[in-house]
């Protein structure tokens, strides 16, 4: 059977854009199997709910050590990340060529440096790129450049890459699929009382304080940080952000229902998110008080 797919250009969309990033842990950890659900989930998002997504993968250089078994030091020569990420950029491309394949969708892999956002006219460029591969409905697959980018040009993470794609192409909803539930009012690894934050109206400077900068896994380089920080960076430009558990079941297809999961940032709730919402802290204020009364219970007996 003929894998070939004939590419026609529809019309300019009118409807809604997402960009999607994943981080290094999720897709190694996860592997072939969370992947096909997500581009799974891609095409349900598309033919049901009229949204186009543009991807922002990491993975290269922690795909690279995993198949090479080379050290996961953090502090590993520039040279040596260089050649891992241009190791790991096909292995990273294979398993999001088989999932799409699977899906019976076809995707495109773009590597970006930090002087094609910096320069306008490459901006311009990278564009009119993207535009065009969403008019053929093919998925744009982004991520740094790895294998030429210095420490000095480099973006720093790719939730700082996503986003500026997800500013410059206008985009409705910047999703961060990351490994923790969302962001919490306090370090849950620490603390049992940690409660999840289901909206934050801003991101301040308080904020970004009192989040660790040298967060992140052994896999990636980010961490809550730079999730709060791209989150800001995208409410500045009237873009929604929401830092959600990727390997939740069917979590893009909820958010395209407003389900209340994961934490959201920036933009007022609208009628039926905000209905969710007061159910979602009606239930865990619910819990809470019924937790509260039975140990009062408990001491008074």
């Amino acid at each position: 059977m003929s894998s070939r797919r004939t590419l026609k250009a529809r019309p300019v969309a009118s409807g809604r854009r997402w960009v999607v990033k994943v981080g290094s842990n999720m897709v190694c950890s996860g592997g072939p199997l969370l992947i096909r659900s997500w581009m799974l989930q891609l095409r349900s998002l598309k033919r049901q709910h009229g949204i186009e997504v543009i991807w922002v993968t990491s993975g290269a250089i922690a795909s690279a050590r995993e198949r090479t078994g080379l050290s996961k030091k953090k502090s590993a020569p520039l040279a040596e990340k260089q050649a891992l990420s241009a190791i790991g950029q096909p292995l990273v491309m294979d398993l999001y060529n088989v999932a799409l394949q699977s899906a019976g969708l076809l995707g495109a892999q773009v590597l970006l440096t930090y002087h094609d956002m910096a320069s306008t006219h490459r901006r311009t460029n990278l564009q009119n790129t993207l535009e065009k591969l969403l008019s053929w409905d093919v998925i744009p697959i982004l991520n740094e450049n790895d294998a030429v980018a210095t420490e000095e040009i480099k973006f720093g993470d790719n939730d700082s890459l996503s986003a500026k794609v997800a500013t410059h192409l206008k985009a409705d909803r910047l999703i961060i699929l990351t490994d923790v539930d969302g962001l919490y009012d306090r370090d849950p690894r620490k603390d049992p009382r940690a409660q999840l934050i289901p909206h934050l109206k801003t991101v301040t400077l308080d904020h970004l304080r009192q989040t660790n900068s040298d967060g992140g896994s052994d896999r990636g380089t980010g961490g809550m940080y730079s999730k709060l920080l791209a989150a800001r960076v995208a409410a500045q430009k009237g873009v929604e952000t929401v830092l959600v558990r990727g390997d939740l079941p069917s979590i893009l297809l909820r958010l395209a229902a407003d389900e209340v999961v994961g934490t959201r940032i920036g933009r007022r709730l609208g009628k039926n998110l905000g209905k969710n919402l007061g159910k979602s802290l009606g239930k865990s204020l619910g819990k809470s008080l019924g937790k509260s009364f039975g140990k009062s219970l408990g001491r008074s007996r």
